[in-house]
């Protein structure tokens, strides 16, 4: 026997340590304040329903006892909120019979109406055992009436009621403290089987449930014989309103937003207000059509294709201009599960390379005044004090490289020696005023990943895209009470860094889509991103080798001047099943179908404006460490068009004028501005004016098909190596054959871009042939397995 109870306690702990949370939130859902999206159309009325939240000094005595004594008459003799005779039976009955019954304690039966599935099929032990332990946590918290009067709201009645209060008004007109005996009976037995005990319905079975409370309140002292018999004798239909039907518009729209309304609601307790009670009109800064189609693009097949259905999201779409937050998605999958786990806001997973802009390059550029051509190493590289090596993906090295480059590509090693150039101090304080939590950096592994949620991300992108202030990311705008008050919210925003990073920043972003995650590209929009992805450690792999060669989390951040979107993909439970690299590139693809959706809706497409503090020039290529200005005379191949921190500039003796066709970039970035008027119109510094071409826009080889993310590695001290994973890299379709079309030009136009070259090996894409007036351009060369993409505008005759 004592080795039956040891088994069971082992069993049961095991159990409770993977149960669900339960908080005051999720217990008092009901209330009927309603949540209106930022155009003023209703999206939920708390709890799916127009429920009249009543707090238990209002509910009659009589009613409480008919509650209690049918559903658990030891309800206030149970310390633990459980009744362990009863949990016993059930385990036996599990074990001999194959069934759970009974069991169930009102403190539980209100645990498993607030986190639990009421279907059959998801009656397990497993189950119970949790519901236990949650009930017994509840009973700790909570006082017996508190606990009675979640209870009583939170139950549903059938035709679309839920809670005692609002089933009182629907089936008979009145206020619970109106009712009749007989009539609190029926409310109290209606829970149990709420469709099989319906008096309209099922009148003979609601009778017979009635008069079982009112025998049960006798039985339990509540009531008199004759108190029992008098009520027993009255009509079931006795007091019963005409039956109407109660339709729920908002359900679905309370199912697709469901995450945001969580966030939403904490915002407005952390206001003062109470949403369960107040009986408030919340207006948030959702777009309910943004949010829509980021639900449908996550939970179905239609946009984009997920390996299975356990990988999750986590996304939060922000407006830039003044941190609004747009949409969120905090899952897939979840059904109809109220304020379930948040993966947009509650689960901070490393960022990967994401990181990059926030903790490397961008303090290079604001304290450094580091330019996009400034050089950097690609290198054999150790942690300092350690003898932990950092790697690429392809445990490659490319040698010196520009900064552009290097962030592009997302090289790993160029980006800690950067960090390392800036000092963690400073880049923290640069990384916290964009909202990431400081306390989570604290190596220099940190800058290829550290814990951030997409919230936060989407957040400190939107300041790189509205020219350096960060605003504080917020749901609600306005909340109107019952008394006819008004309270309107907003945030003001701060400036945390140059206007000159945060264009420098953007301008080198705008190659991400444009060459190297190109799954992640929209043709014809002004757009900046990053990829990033985290691998295993080595502990992981070895106990579980089918993790090899995956990724942990891949994200996506990507913005326009409307949007800032940042994308989470990846595992609840990592270590069980890792992201294959043909599925890296879901959380670009999932930025492309929702950002797609965005455009077209805005019917807006604005470039981002250099500012004054930005010199653009043409820089010979070559690797040179202290940049030398390209002569207008050189071959447009031999220099690419960088941006420097003005006064931090080479001397130029020419003008951007002097240059009959703006360069090609050799960098990933394809910053390749052309003229399609006259070779001797000069290029427009200002990437506003309409007859610039937008630079992220030209240059793009049609043969760069599906590059997925070069997987960089988080951080992971732990191991001697830190292998930064990466999944491999897609071909191109030629394989190396690349050629320019150098297509025919008819007068003085520009030749036509080059076509990028093959992904594998050390090859060189061909140079296209010359034809009327226009010299085909260069082929892209790749090193090592990470594609450089040379393209390259022909001169002009």
């Amino acid at each position: 026997m004592a080795v039956l109870v040891g088994m069971f306690l082992f069993v049961f702990i095991y159990y409770a340590f993977s149960a669900p949370t339960v908080s005051q939130e999720n217990l008092q859902s009901g209330g009927s304040s309603t949540i209106v999206d930022s155009s003023g159309k209703q999206i939920a009325s708390l709890g799916d329903n127009k429920r009249n939240y009543v707090t238990i000094d209002k509910v009659p005595q009589e009613m409480e006892d008919a509650v209690v004594s049918i559903e658990d008459k030891n309800f206030y003799n149970e310390p633990l909120g459980i009744d362990p005779v009863r949990i016993a039976k059930s385990a036996v009955n599990n074990v001999t019979r194959g069934t759970l019954q009974g069991g169930s304690t009102l403190t539980q039966q209100l645990v498993k109406l607030t986190v639990f599935s009421t279907d059959t099929k998801d009656q397990t032990f497993k189950r119970k055992m949790q519901e236990a332990w949650l009930a017994m946590r509840v009973s700790q918290k909570f006082s017996k009436q508190q606990i009675l009067e979640f209870y009583m709201n939170k139950v549903y009645l059938n035709n679309g009621i839920y809670g005692m209060e609002t089933g009182a008004k629907y089936y008979y007109g009145k206020t619970l403290k109106q009712l009749t005996l007989p009539e609190m009976a029926v409310l109290a037995g209606l829970p149990n089987a709420p469709s099989n005990y319906d008096p309209y319905t099922h009148p003979t079975e609601s009778k017979q449930r009635r008069d079982l409370v009112i025998n049960s309140m006798y039985e339990n002292n509540k009531i008199t014989k004759a108190q029992a018999n008098e009520a027993i004798n009255t009509p079931i239909d006795s007091g019963l309103q005409p039956y109407k039907k109660v339709t729920n518009s908002n359900n679905n729209k309370r199912i697709i937003s469901d995450p945001y309304i969580k966030e939403a609601i904490t915002e407005v307790k952390k206001k003062g207000f109470d949403p369960y009670r107040d009986n408030l009109k919340i207006t948030v800064n959702m777009d309910y059509a943004a949010q829509k189609r980021l639900y449908n693009i996550v939970n179905s097949s239609s946009y984009v294709q997920f390996p299975d259905q356990k990988m999750q999201v986590g996304a939060t779409i922000v407006n830039p201009n003044n941190g609004k937050v747009v949409a969120m998605i905090g899952g897939r999958n979840l059904g109809d599960i109220q304020f379930g786990l948040d993966r947009a806001v509650q689960t901070t997973r490393s960022n990967g390379s994401t990181m990059k802009p926030i903790l490397d390059y961008g303090p290079a550029i604001e304290y450094l005044n580091w330019s996009t051509y400034h050089q950097v190493e690609d290198t054999p590289y150790t942690y300092a004090g350690t003898n932990i090596a950092l790697k690429d993906w392809d445990e490659q090295y490319e040698g010196q490289m520009s900064m552009r480059d290097a962030l592009v590509n997302s090289r790993n090693i160029p980006a800690i020696r950067t960090l390392s150039n800036v000092g963690l101090p400073q880049a923290k304080k640069f990384a916290t005023s964009l909202g990431v939590n400081s306390d989570k950096v604290k190596v220099l592994s940190d800058g290829i990943g550290s814990e951030v949620s997409s919230l936060q991300g989407a957040s400190a992108y939107a300041a790189f895209s509205n020219g350096g202030t960060y605003y504080k990311p917020y749901y609600v705008s306005k909340i109107e009470t019952a008394d006819g008050l008004t309270h309107n919210y907003s945030k003001s925003g701060k400036r945390v860094m140059k206007k000159s990073t945060a264009y420098m920043i953007t301008d080198v972003l705008k190659g991400v889509p444009a060459t190297y995650a190109t799954y992640a590209n929209i043709s014809g929009l002004h757009q900046a991103g990053k990829t990033g992805t985290t691998n295993y450690a080595d502990e992981a792999i070895a106990v579980n080798p089918a993790l090899s060669g995956t990724a942990k989390d891949s994200w996506y951040n990507g913005y326009t001047k409307n949007y800032s979107i940042s994308v989470w993909t990846g595992y609840d439970t990592p270590n069980e099943s890792g992201i294959s690299s043909t599925y890296q590139s879901v959380a670009g693809k999932i930025y492309k179908a929702e950002m797609s959706y965005l455009a077209s809706q805005t019917n807006s497409n604005p470039k981002w404006k250099k500012p004054s503090s930005v010199e653009e020039m043409m820089i010979r290529k070559g690797g040179s460490t202290t940049p030398i200005v390209a002569s207008p005379s050189a071959s447009s191949s031999t220099y690419t068009k960088e941006l420097f921190v003005k006064g931090h500039a080479p001397s130029n003796p020419y003008k951007t004028s002097d240059y009959t066709t703006s360069s090609a970039s050799g960098s990933s970035s394809n910053q390749v501005t052309t003229n399609n008027h006259s070779s001797s119109t000069s290029e427009s510094n200002d990437l506003e004016n309409d007859t610039t071409t937008d630079n992220t826009e030209s240059g793009t080889g049609s043969n760069n098909k599906q590059t997925t993310d070069n997987n960089e590695t988080t951080n992971s001290n732990n191991s001697t190596t830190i292998n930064n994973n990466g999944g491999s890299t897609s071909s191109n379709e030629n394989n190396g054959n690349s050629s320019s079309n150098g297509n025919t030009n008819t007068g003085n136009t520009t030749g036509n871009t080059g076509s990028t070259g093959g992904t594998t090996g050390n090859n060189s894409g061909s140079t296209g042939t010359t034809g009327g007036g226009s010299t085909g351009g260069t082929g892209g060369t790749t090193n090592g397995g990470a594609t450089t993409n040379g393209s390259s505008s022909g001169t002009a005759q």
